[in-house]
C-alpha cells in the first residue's frame, strides 16, 4: 500500500487568496500520470495550518475524487497536540481516505511512553491505517527505533514517514528490522536516496511535484538492485530537493509551479512569505538542467 512515491499536494491559492480546487485537481492528475503511487493531502507542504474546515473539507473531497478515479492511495494529515481531539478527527474522516499520516504529539513533548500510549490509543479509533510522521526537528520529541518498532507491530499502524534530519543510527536499526507489513518512506527529500538504499519503501516527497517520473525510477532502480542507476538518479534529485527546499517549504516550489503554469498564483499564506526570484530561477535551472 505504501511502497513508491506519494506526493504531498501543495494548496494553491487563486488571486482572490481562495484555494484553486481546479488547480489541485490538475496537480493530481499529473503526478499520478508521472509515476506517483498515491497523494497526501493536508500535510506541511499543502500549508494545512492555515486552511479552514472548509478549506479543509474541499482539498480532501478534490483528492478523494482523483485518487478514487486513478485507484490511488489517498493518505489525509491529521493534526492534532492532543489525542481526543486527534481521534475525533480521524473518526471524522469522509469516505475515500486510504490512510491517516499522524505527526508525533509536538511541543508538549510527551516522552516516548506517551507517544506509545498516544498512537495506541489511536490505532483502537482510527478507521484506517495509520502512518506515523516522525520529524523531530519540528516536534521537539526523538522517538527511537524501539519505539517506532514497537508501534509497528500495531495492526492498525502501517509505517512511518521518516525526516529524522538525515540518516542516523536509528534509521538504520528500524530498516535493519522492521516488524511485517510497517512500512518505511523517506520524508527528508535530500537524503531520500540512502535511505531506500537501506531498504525503505518510498518516499512522501514535496519536491516530487517536480520530475515526479524520476523519482519514481529512483524508487524501482533501488528496489530492481540497479545500485549504479539509483545513485545517478540520486544525486541528481538530491541537488533538484537542495534547489527547491532553499526558502521554507512550499514556497519555491510553489514558485517553480507557478512559473511552469500549473498554479494560478505563487502565494502563500502568513506567517510564510513568497520565495525570492533567486532561489525559483535556481530551482528552474537546475528541474531543466539537471545534469547526470
Amino acid at each position: 500500500m505504501l511502497r513508491g512515491i506519494h506526493v504531498p499536494l501543495v494548496t494553491p491559492f487563486d488571486t482572490s487568496g481562495e484555494v484553486a480546487v481546479d488547480a489541485i485537481e490538475k496537480l493530481a492528475h499529473q503526478v499520478l500520470d508521472q509515476g506517483a503511487k498515491g497523494l497526501v493531502a493536508l500535510g506541511t507542504t499543502g500549508e494545512v495550518a492555515t486552511l479552514d474546515p472548509g478549506e479543509r473539507a474541499r482539498v480532501i473531497e478534490v483528492c478523494a475524487r482523483v485518487c478514487a478515479e486513478r485507484q490511488a492511495l489517498l493518505t489525509v494529515g491529521v493534526t492534532g497536540n492532543d489525542t481526543r481531539s486527534t481521534a475525533r478527527a480521524l473518526r471524522e474522516l469522509p469516505s475515500g481516505v486510504g490512510a491517516a499520516l499522524v505527526i508525533v504529539p509536538y511541543f508538549l513533548r510527551p516522552g516516548e511512553r506517551g507517544v506509545v500510549a498516544h498512537f495506541e490509543a489511536l490505532a483502537e479509533e482510527t478507521p484506517v491505517p495509520l502512518v506515523i510522521y516522525h520529524i523531530p526537528y519540528r516536534t521537539g520529541q526523538p522517538v527511537s527505533a524501539a519505539t517506532l518498532r514497537r508501534l509497528g507491530e500495531h495492526p492498525r499502524i502501517a509505517g512511518v514517514k521518516y525526516a529524522a534530519g538525515g540518516i542516523d543510527q536509528d534509521a538504520v536499526s528500524l530498516l535493519g528490522d522492521l516488524p511485517d507489513g510497517f512500512e518505511v518512506l523517506g520524508g527528508d527529500d535530500a537524503f531520500v536516496s540512502p535511505l531506500l538504499a537501506l531498504g525503505a519503501a518510498g518516499g512522501i516527497l514535496a519536491s516530487a511535484h517536480l520530475e515526479t517520473r524520476s523519482f519514481a525510477d529512483l524508487v524501482d532502480a533501488w528496489h530492481d538492485g540497479d545500485a549504479g542507476r539509483a545513485r545517478r538518479l540520486g544525486h541528481r534529485l538530491a541537488r533538484l530537493s537542495a534547489a527547491l527546499f532553499a526558502e521554507p517549504n512550499p514556497t519555491v516550489i510553489k514558485g517553480v509551479l507557478h512559473a511552469q503554469g500549473l498554479i494560478p498564483t505563487p502565494d502563500v499564506r502568513l506567517p510564510l512569505v513568497p520565495a525570492g526570484a533567486e532561489s525559483v530561477s535556481q530551482a528552474r535551472l537546475v528541474a531543466v538542467h539537471p545534469g547526470e
